[in-house]
């Protein structure tokens, strides 16, 4: 079912080589660009009519009236709200600890540099509503974003046909038990857009003010409105498909990695499923108990086109330590390690989103109910950025404070390094303090 990659043997840098989903967010960018400037110049009637175009709901609000919000609470089945309440206070309970605190650092006697953490003023929240809904995915922005103490929240997701033109219920109840009132009834680029740029709806009421930053996941074209808006707001990623890399030897259990595998098929058929091992006796155990258990799952057809795709695939290594090269190249969303000494080689990772360690740490309690944030760079952006946290929505801010000693101490040397860049302005601020 799954392509082969044998590396066995290979010098090669296998970036160039490994199973990756191959998507062109520029070609998106352009055809998304009318939906946004359509937004930016006309808001409400632009966004009804994208609404209309996109998801077939006609919208005669913006805004989730309150009640409705309340009634999503009341009518929630218990085991899920039980199940939300659990995730809420794990999530919590890790994002807290995540907390900076402001750092004084005195230079020279009379010379202070603090560095403050601010938080944002006002975040949105996208939650996607395509082929699943997310309630968990309200947890995973909400909490950091409280935890920050960011003052303004904003949760945007798609209307839902079934749903009388609201989002899916479950999400509204989500937004319930983490005490977030503004939800708004839109999805897609065009969601994007009004947190960007801000929005009239039919009244005060309505109107949708604009963020400073837009977190959370969504398809390509989610992603190309946020290219789009980066500059004007601030972003958290460019979110692609989801995917797991799972680093294994013979010691693993073929049925947990296959399920594994297919636990992350499930999410979209552009899903990347990637095994990377040294053991040809397990990729045998695997294929076997993947052609059981794909019949066996609801979405068999999805999970069997994402398994099936140029995306996916098994990475045959010599051993762990070449592995450990293959999955450090791939710099996976998340990254699963079930071998012999589990965690000695997870502390020995420099790329992954998230990493699981063992076989009792499964990619699917962190989607949940870890208490790790589940929204996780893609595509590889593991090597250079970090997944959502409280730091997302902080911003570092310098506050330097010299008294006259310390200014003199240190005024010749900014004189002498304004003149050689020929910038004696600068040099001149200094001087005009101590001349008479």
């Amino acid at each position: 079912m799954l392509n082969r990659i044998d590396l066995r043997g290979s010098t090669r840098d296998p970036r160039g080589l490994l199973p990756r989903a191959q998507l062109d967010v520029s070609v998106a960018v352009e055809r998304i660009r009318p939906v946004v400037e359509a937004v930016h110049q006309h808001g409400f009637s632009a966004i009804l009519e994208a609404t209309e175009r996109f998801d077939g709901v006609k919208l005669e609000r913006l805004r989730v009236p309150a009640e409705a919000i309340t009634e999503a609470e009341a009518t929630l089945d218990p085991e899920v709200r039980a199940a939300l309440l659990e995730a809420i206070k794990r999530a919590r309970k890790v994002h807290r600890d995540q907390r900076r605190t402001d750092t004084t650092t005195q230079v020279v006697p009379g010379g202070t540099v603090t560095e403050r953490w601010v938080p944002v003023r006002r975040v949105g929240l996208y939650v996607p509503g395509g082929l699943a809904v997310y309630p968990s995915t309200v947890v995973m922005n909400v909490v950091p974003a409280q935890e920050a103490g960011v003052e303004g929240l904003v949760v945007a997701s798609p209307p839902q046909p079934d749903n009388g033109g609201l989002p899916d219920a479950r999400v509204l109840a989500a937004c319930a038990l983490l005490g977030v009132t503004e939800v708004y009834a839109v999805g897609g680029a065009q969601a994007i857009a009004m947190l960007g740029y801000g929005a009239d709806g039919v009244d005060a009421g309505d109107r949708c003010e604009p963020v400073d930053v837009i977190t959370g996941p969504g398809n390509i074209w989610v992603t190309a409105a946020k290219r789009l808006l980066r500059g004007v707001v601030g972003i958290d990623a460019e979110a692609g498909p989801t995917e797991i890399a799972i680093l294994a030897d013979e010691t693993a259990d073929p049925r947990h990695v296959a399920a594994d595998l297919i636990s992350q098929a499930e999410h979209d058929p552009l899903a990347a499923s990637v095994l990377v091992t040294d053991s040809p006796a397990l990729v045998d155990a695997v294929e076997a108990e993947l052609a059981v258990q794909v019949t066996r799952t609801k979405h068999d057809e999805r999970v069997r086109t994402a398994l099936t795709g140029e995306q996916s695939g098994i990475v045959l290594v010599d051993d762990l330590e070449q592995g450990l090269r293959v999955v450090d190249a791939y710099a996976a969303e998340h990254l699963e390690i079930q071998t012999r000494d589990a965690r000695e080689w997870a502390l020995r990772v420099r790329n992954a989103g998230a990493i699981f360690v063992g076989a009792w740490s499964p990619v699917s309690l962190g989607d949940y109910a870890a208490g790790s944030n589940h929204v996780l760079p893609t595509g590889g952006c593991a090597r250079h950025s970090s997944g959502l946290s409280v730091q997302s929505f902080l911003r570092g801010i310098h506050v330097v404070e010299y008294d006259e000693a310390a200014l003199r101490d240190v005024a010749g040397h900014v004189v002498a390094l304004s003149t050689a860049e020929d910038l004696p302005a600068h040099g001149d601020a200094v001087k005009a303090r101590f001349s008479q």
